[in-house]
């Protein structure tokens, strides 16, 4: 059985203590142990167990039992395509399935049975080979729906708890007595740092249904429904993406609202946050921290807080180690065991792979660099660096931040490599025409050098899961969105002089919504 200390953790809790809480009821420590250890039992004979579900208690209690049983647990995203849900069983040798939505699993025709039902899921069966996993697997996460080949990494129980326990210390001394959950759990990043970590501090975990929260598909994402239901469940801490924080932020700007009282912790991971838009939650009741996490060191290795804060990333937690290496920043943990596949992990310093009990290094593709207080500071994605025709060396991202911390623009991906200027592809937020973008874009440029202005742009759809656009975390995926749009990028150019610099071109846009009150965003 893996995972002891973790439940010896959750067994030191008072029995009555409440942990868990979704729509329907509130889940004390003794039932919660209990419930884990009867789905284990219900789970005995099964090697991997996959679970597709909303958010909610059974969510967790899946998660825990194949922890208790050690079986290896494969998170479905709710935003996977049917042909990435069919070719995730196929390469994790799922057996099993625990779901609330047993018609997409039927749909797949992969040979799954109903074996009955265990609280508000239903478990299917299958006859399935097995996949080669690394030694000690507890979890395999997908780290990107966005082509039709997610990739798996394989991940240790031990990594996994060296991650929640470091959360949960670094955050110790605040008063955080409920946390709300509001990513979908099926990301490692609210699974580990937003309920494993809480769970054992004992604080409860509060787990409404993603549509209560906001979410609604390929329809986008309502921040209204996250304010209201914030207000209602009074938490003291949760975690957001960046667009999440800044449709958030801008919902209260517009209604002259404020964040619940009871908020003393926001943390913000997924990608990089402009410093000016942390600040701009802060005024407003968002107590916004910025961390950065990484799928193969068990999700988080940086972290903010208060009264240890910057406008980087934060300082290392304590189960990772973090060096940067010619610039680019090289991480170390137990979590990653190695790709579903390809389960020898490479990297600097480990170059014939890890097990569970080892630290593995590997450097991580993104530059980045420390401070004076020990904060790292992230600089962008190496294979991301464009190189314009000028020789100028540019990171997309800091240009994106830019662009992002004005209200007008909901997401931005900058184009350019081998090009005169950069261009961007920018999502307006509802209700913003082509002039305010027109004035978003000018602000963002005046606080750029010239070599890093933006020479044109269009004006695009959402990148969204949904459309291969985007990650389950709101990332935008950069080489399909620039593949979609290669043409209109090159159109773009090709209309102006090669010659004359970025900042003196004129601004392009396409046809953005109509206007209307900025109160939704589609992530």
């Amino acid at each position: 059985m893996s995972g002891e200390r973790f439940f010896a953790a959750l067994a030191e809790h008072p029995a009555d203590r409440p942990l868990l809480s979704g729509d329907a009821q509130t889940w004390h420590a003794a039932h919660l142990l209990a419930a884990v250890r009867e789905l284990a039992d219900r789970l005995a004979g099964s090697r991997c167990v996959a679970v597709l579900a909303d958010n909610g208690p059974d969510w967790v209690v899946a998660d825990l039992a194949a922890l208790y049983a050690g079986i290896a647990h494969v998170p479905l995203p709710a935003f996977f395509s049917p042909a990435q849900l069919a070719h995730v069983l196929d390469r994790s040798g799922a057996d099993s399935v625990l779901t609330d939505q047993p018609e997409r699993i039927g749909a797949l025709a992969a040979g799954f049975t109903v074996d009955g039902k265990w609280n508000g899921l239903v478990l299917l069966r299958r006859r399935a080979r097995p996949a080669t996993l690394p030694t000690g697997t507890a979890k395999v996460s997908f780290t990107s729906g966005s082509t039709g080949q997610p990739k798996g990494a394989c991940l240790s129980g031990d990594g996994l708890l060296d991650t929640a326990r470091a959360v949960a210390a670094r955050l110790a001394d605040l008063p955080i007595e409920r946390h709300l959950a509001v990513l979908p759990l099926a990301l490692l990043l609210e699974n580990v740092a937003g309920v494993h970590a809480p769970l054992l501090r004992g604080s409860l975990v509060q787990l409404p249904g993603l549509r209560r929260l906001g979410w609604q598909g390929m329809a986008g994402f309502d921040p209204a429904a996250l304010q209201r239901t914030a207000v209602a469940l009074r938490p003291n801490s949760l975690i957001l993406v960046p667009e999440l924080l800044k449709a958030w932020t801008l919902l209260l700007a517009v209604h002259g609202q404020r964040a619940p009282a009871s908020l003393v912790y926001a943390a913000v991971g997924g990608a990089r946050v402009d410093a000016d838009g942390v600040r701009r939650a802060r005024a407003l009741g968002l107590p916004a921290y910025q961390g950065y996490g990484l799928t193969e060191c068990g999700s988080v290795v940086s972290l903010n807080r208060p009264g240890d804060d910057g406008d980087g990333v934060g300082r290392p937690l304590d189960h990772v180690r973090l060096r940067v290496e010619d610039g680019e920043i090289v991480a170390g943990g137990r979590a990653f065991l190695g790709y579903l596949g390809d389960p020898a992990p490479r990297g600097a310093g480990n170059p014939a792979g890890g097990t569970a009990d080892s630290a593995t290094d590997f450097a991580t593709g993104d530059l980045g660099h420390f401070d004076a207080y020990g904060h790292l500071h992230l600089d962008g994605r190496r294979k991301n660096l464009l190189i314009t025709s000028f020789g100028r060396n540019v990171s997309p991202e800091w240009v994106e931040a830019a662009l992002l911390a004005q209200p007008e623009i909901a997401q931005a991906v900058v184009a350019g490599d081998g090009r005169p200027w950069l261009a961007g592809l920018l999502v307006p937020m509802p209700g913003v025409d082509g002039a305010r973008l027109a004035g978003a874009v000018a602000r963002a440029n005046a606080a750029l050098p010239d070599y890093a202005r933006l020479g044109g742009w269009l004006a695009v759809e959402p990148f969204a899961a949904g459309n291969g656009e985007a990650t389950g975390n709101g990332r935008p995926v950069r080489h399909a969105i620039l593949a979609r749009y290669a043409a209109a990028i090159a159109a773009l150019h090709a209309d102006a002089d090669p010659a004359t610099p970025p900042h003196a071109l004129p601004m392009t846009h396409s046809n953005p919504p109509p206007a209307k009150e900025p109160d939704h965003v589609v992530l």
